[in-house]
């Protein structure tokens, strides 16, 4: 088996948007992700990107045509899949989901094939700070786990910015080390978060902040 996206069946009988979807009574919110679109999505990331709060860590900052190349390469790149996060089945938040072993990140630790990574930002500024980081990532990462073969989700957030490290934190993720992570231009933490530790701690969450008796996110994506 290959570390790769499972297709869809022919014979589903239950058709989604969503490639993962849950319902998180922490935040009494629907929390759903499903693939970017270049069509659907090219506006609205091209605005996120753009937004005062982002363009200082994404540098994506471009004019409409130039964003609609680089979304299309980022599409066609398949050592990621690009996904929107909705919360109630609003568009609020974009994901990179990447092997990284395929990633530069794989040229600063040692990356096994099936170690997933994570990129993310959350779009309209509203959403920003109003404590929804750690149940959006949080189902991600379980996201990533659904996947039998992935044992590690890692990420390389930026040191500076405590709030992202405390919401990496709070989702099992543990600060590795600090690095030079030239190719970002930044000084990045590795943080890596272990199948056993997420399953034991933190998934499925519930209110009283104790995962529940079912604890196990392996099967197929």
């Amino acid at each position: 088996m290959t570390a790769r996206e499972p297709s869809r069946g022919p014979h589903a009988t239950v058709v989604s948007e969503y490639d993962f979807e849950y319902y998180d009574e922490t935040i009494d919110r629907h929390i759903g992700f499903r693939p970017v679109s270049l069509e659907r999505d090219l506006g609205r990331l091209h605005a996120w990107l753009g937004s005062d709060h982002v363009k200082p860590s994404w540098d994506l900052d471009e004019p409409l045509p130039a964003f609609r190349e680089t979304l299309r390469e980022k599409l066609a790149d398949d050592h990621q899949t690009l996904y929107i996060g909705c919360l109630d089945h609003v568009p609020m938040s974009y994901w990179e989901r990447y092997w990284a072993a395929e990633d530069d990140l794989a040229a600063y630790y040692d990356a096994e094939p099936t170690d997933q990574g994570i990129h993310l930002l959350f779009g309209p500024p509203e959403y920003v700070g109003e404590g929804y980081g750690v149940a959006l990532l949080r189902a991600m990462v379980a996201f990533q786990f659904s996947h039998p073969e992935t044992d590690r989700v890692v990420a390389e957030p930026d040191a500076r910015n405590d709030a992202v490290l405390t919401v990496f934190e709070r989702c099992g993720c543990e600060t590795q080390r600090q690095f030079e992570f030239s190719e970002e231009e930044k000084t990045a933490n590795l943080v890596v978060c272990t199948r056993e530790r997420f399953e034991r701690e933190i998934w499925p969450p519930t209110v009283d902040g104790e995962p529940s008796d079912r604890a196990e996110v392996s099967g197929d994506d």
